[in-house]
């Protein structure tokens, strides 16, 4: 018994097992439906940003080959075919193109999950990044508007799941949707500042360091000399940058949760992150893949789920048709509602005929986006109640604080006794 104890003791200290209570937060309704709010504004904000298309597509393609797909396999002829097709094409928006390359890039990433092959998820999300650098390089205008309007709703949504996340993690407490966004409103600024303050240290290190090559122009030799002069500054701005950017790409995720934990500013939490990356990078190394390699698991097992429900509606409904004696119903069904599978949850179905059939099949086809929205809620939940408990992990490794002090806010209302989820975290 002394030896089970012993061992039970030894867990309990690595911290390990509560990275586990991420997928019990994160299907919580509360945060569901927020994240689900999140998607709808972003969904809404591209879609409106995405009317002017202007992304090209090569002509006759149904949009399946555009700039991006240029860009990923041949970025040296990116502008010639720019040129080529710009005039004749239909276009498409940028929200919309990389949302397409990034769904698809994040399956095909969760299949080398699963397959264990680390390169393949690498290579993958190493795509997405050059996505991005697409967009900001050929659409820097749409890339600043939609990055603010990115900003303010993460920090409302996600600052509001954290919250959540925070909160029921460390006490129990079930808070509502409502007290979680309006937590997340009042510390609007600290949320949002928490990526504007390495972006700011990163903007006036490269600042100096331009202005030193403006005096290298200076004539008559002396800007060679100046340079020379200011190549240790030039040094100590590009240490900054390297070092803000590897805190920020390490300590992203920590940020949000330190305000949502802390009630942090946003210097603090950039801070409290960089600090945690410092001085245990290799326990958050192992928290992160171990929150990855399980939410990659409880992501197959919420989209299979969702699969589920659509696949036996659809079979079910069509059974149910097929009882009529004249027949044809079946086809009826079909027309309107193409058959799910796990790889496609939603396929808007293109046998439709006639006003009334087009009609049915839009609205099927929302309806079952719903459901696909609920999936990626999930994602959205997931990310950031698991970045919360590695979060709190970590400030208890780090500061020895204790799992269970939360920053509260004087006006805040605390739930009830019998609402809490479970009993408070001993640390």
């Amino acid at each position: 018994m002394s030896v089970e104890n012993k061992a039970r003791q030894i867990i309990d200290g690595l911290l390990f097992p509560k990275i586990f209570r991420s997928f019990r937060l994160a299907v919580q309704p509360s945060q569901l439906i927020i994240a689900f709010l999140l998607i709808a504004a972003i969904g809404l904000a591209g879609w409106i940003m995405d009317l002017p298309r202007t992304v090209v597509t090569t002509p006759g393609t149904n949009q399946h080959e555009t700039e991006l797909s240029m860009y990923m396999n041949a970025p040296a002829h990116l502008q010639e075919y720019i040129d080529k097709y710009a005039e004749e094409s239909r276009g498409t928006g940028v929200f919309s193109t990389l949302w397409d390359f990034s769904v698809e890039k994040f399956h095909r990433a969760l299949k080398d999950l699963f397959a264990f092959n680390l390169p393949g998820v690498l290579y993958n999300a190493t795509e997405c990044l050059r996505a991005i650098q697409w967009a900001i390089w050929y659409h820097p205008l749409y890339c600043a508007i939609f990055g603010v309007v990115m900003l303010c709703l993460v920090s409302i949504f996600g600052g509001a799941i954290c919250r959540i996340a925070a909160l029921q993690f460390s006490r129990g407490e079930k808070p509502e949707i409502t007290e979680a966004i309006r937590y997340s409103r009042k510390k609007f600024m600290n949320f949002a500042g928490t990526p504007l303050v390495p972006a700011a240290i990163i903007a006036i290190a490269a600042a100096i360091i331009f202005s030193v090559g403006l005096l290298s122009n200076i004539p008559l030799g002396l800007g060679e000399l100046i340079t020379a002069v200011l190549i240790p500054i030039v040094l100590v701005c590009g240490a900054v940058i390297a070092i803000a950017l590897a805190g920020t790409i390490t300590g992203l995720n920590l940020m949000f949760p330190s305000v949502a934990y802390d009630g942090s500013d946003g210097l603090e939490a950039v801070s409290r992150s960089f600090n945690y990356v410092l001085v245990r990078p290799w326990r958050l190394g192992i928290y992160t893949l171990s929150a990855i390699v399980y939410g990659a698991i409880c992501y197959a097992f919420v989209r299979f789920f969702a699969f589920l429900v659509l696949w036996s509606g659809y079979q079910v409904l069509r059974m149910g048709a097929a009882l009529d004696s004249a027949g044809g119903l079946p086809d009826k069904v079909a027309a309107i509602w193409t058959e799910p599978s796990f790889a496609q949850l939603a396929v808007y179905s293109s046998a439709a005929t006639g006003r009334t059939e087009s009609a049915a099949a839009v609205l099927v086809y929302l309806v079952v986006l719903i459901v696909v929205g609920v999936v990626v809620s999930f994602i959205i939940s997931f990310y950031y109640s698991a970045s919360t408990v590695i979060y709190a992990l970590l400030r208890h490794l780090v500061d020895n604080t204790p799992i269970d002090e939360v920053y509260t806010e004087p006006d805040e209302t605390r739930s009830q006794p019998g609402q809490a989820e479970s009993p408070p975290i001993q640390s």
